[in-house]
C-alpha cells in the first residue's frame, strides 16, 4: 500500500542538484507520477556530470544524480524557447504539485512563477525552494555555503584543526524534509478547501531550524559552541572515542546516569561511581579528560568485538565506526536499496529516501 499511497498524484519537478530532486523522489517512492524537467541546453541536471574518477565519462548519469532521481520520467526542455515553454505550462496545468528551485526572476521571466501557474491551475501546490530567507537574494549557494553561513562548519571538526564540512549535503537534505512537510500540509489544506497554495522554504532557514541544542546553548547561556570532534558539549562520555586492543575504535554515547553506572560495572570500574568528579553528568563534562583516561586504560585491553559484546549485554549505547562497505553488511541497509534500470539500459542503485512505514 505504501508505495501506491500517492497513486494518481502528478508532480512536475523544475529542480536540480539535491534538495528539490529529493522531494520529487519522495513522492515517486510513494507512487506519484513525477515528471522531472531538465535543462536541455546543459545536458540536464548539473549533477549528471558530478562523477567520481571511476565512473564512465561517456555515461549520461552519475551516481550522485541517481541518489535522488529514482522513479521519475525525464523530459529535456529549453525553457527559453516558446514551444518547450508551452509544453511545460501544459504539464503544470495538469499537475497537483510543482517543485521549483528557480531563481524568482527566472521563474517570472518564463511565466513559471507561483502567481502565473496558480492563475491557470488554482488547485496547484507550488513548492518553492530558495537559497536564503529573502527570496529576492539570488546569490548562488550550494550546500557548503550554507553549512558555513549557518554555523555548522564552525562547530564541526577537531579543536586544533580548521572547520570541516559535513561529508553529505546535509543542509539540502534538511531543506528537502522541510519542503516535503510543507507540501503535505498544502495537500491537506487543498483536501479541505479545494484551493491550492504556494509553500516555500530556504536552505538557510532549514539549516537554522536544525541547530537545535547548539542554538539553545547560545540563546540561553551565551555559549558559542566550539569544535570538539565527536564529543558532545552537554554530555560525557557521549561521542567520545577509544582505541581497542586490535586498533579498532569504539564510540560511547552514554546519556543517562543509569547508563554510566552500567558502563562502569561492565568495565570493572565501579570505583568511579564513588568519586565526586564522576558522580553527575555535569561533573563528568568538567572532568572529561581524566574520565576518558581511566576509560581508555581499560578499553584498550579488549578487542572491539569483546568490548561491544560486553557493553551490549550491559545495555550501554556504544558503536563501532563503520565505513560504507561495513554499513552495507547490515540487513537494514540492504533492505533500503532501490534499483532501477534506466531507458539507456544502465542499472542503478541508491538508498530509499523514505525511512518510515505505514501499516
Amino acid at each position: 500500500m505504501q508505495d501506491t499511497f500517492f497513486k494518481g498524484l502528478k508532480v512536475v519537478e523544475f529542480a536540480s542538484v539535491l534538495a528539490g530532486p529529493a522531494v520529487g523522489m519522495f513522492f515517486a517512492e510513494l507512487g506519484a507520477e513525477v515528471i522531472k524537467i531538465e535543462n536541455k541546453t546543459t545536458s540536464g541536471d548539473v549533477t549528471r556530470a558530478w562523477k567520481q574518477p571511476s565512473e564512465l565519462p561517456e555515461s549520461p548519469i552519475s551516481a550522485y544524480w541517481c541518489s535522488v532521481n529514482w522513479g521519475k520520467k525525464h523530459l529535456f526542455l529549453d525553457l527559453t524557447q516558446a514551444e518547450d515553454q508551452q509544453l511545460a505550462l501544459q504539464l503544470t496545468r495538469e499537475a497537483d504539485v510543482v517543485i521549483s528551485n528557480f531563481k524568482p526572476s527566472s521563474a517570472r521571466k518564463m511565466q513559471l512563477d507561483p502567481d502565473s501557474l496558480l492563475a491557470i491551475n488554482p488547485g496547484l501546490i507550488y513548492a518553492q525552494l530558495n537559497a536564503f530567507a529573502d527570496p529576492e537574494d539570488e546569490s548562488p549557494a550550494f550546500d557548503a555555503v550554507l553549512q558555513a553561513e549557518a554555523g555548522f562548519m564552525y562547530m564541526n571538526g577537531e579543536a586544533d584543526r580548521p572547520p570541516v564540512k559535513m561529508p553529505v549535503a546535509l543542509i539540502d537534505i534538511l531543506a528537502a524534509h522541510q519542503l516535503k512537510e510543507a507540501i503535505l500540509l498544502g495537500l491537506l489544506q487543498k483536501a479541505r478547501t479545494g484551493k491550492g497554495c504556494t509553500v516555500t522554504t530556504s536552505l538557510m532557514e532549514s539549516a537554522l531550524s536544525s541547530l537545535a541544542n547548539q542554538a539553545c546553548n547560545y540563546l540561553m547561556n551565551g555559549f558559542i559552541p566550539q569544535r570538539m570532534g565527536t564529543r558532545h558539549p552537554n554530555i560525557a562520555p557521549y561521542g567520545d572515542t577509544y582505541t581497542c586492543a586490535d586498533g579498532q575504535i569504539l564510540l560511547l554515547a552514554v546519556g543517562t546516569e543509569r547508563q554510566f553506572s552500567q558502563l562502569c560495572r561492565a568495565l570493572g570500574l565501579g570505583i568511579l561511581l564513588e568519586m565526586a568528579e564522576y558522580q553527575t553528568n555535569k561533573a563528568r563534562v568538567i572532568h572529561r579528560e581524566s574520565l576518558n583516561t581511566r576509560l581508555q586504560e581499560v578499553i584498550q585491553t579488549f578487542t572491539l568485538h569483546e568490548i561491544m559484546e560486553s557493553l551490549k549485554a550491559a545495555k550501554v549505547p556504544a558503536a563501532s565506526i563503520r565505513n560504507m562497505a561495513s554499513v552495507f553488511q547490515l540487513p537494514a541497509a540492504q533492505a533500503m536499496i532501490l534499483e532501477e534500470t534506466l531507458e539507456t539500459g544502465e542499472k542503478t542503485r541508491r538508498m530509499k529516501t523514505i525511512a518510515f512505514k505505514i501499516g
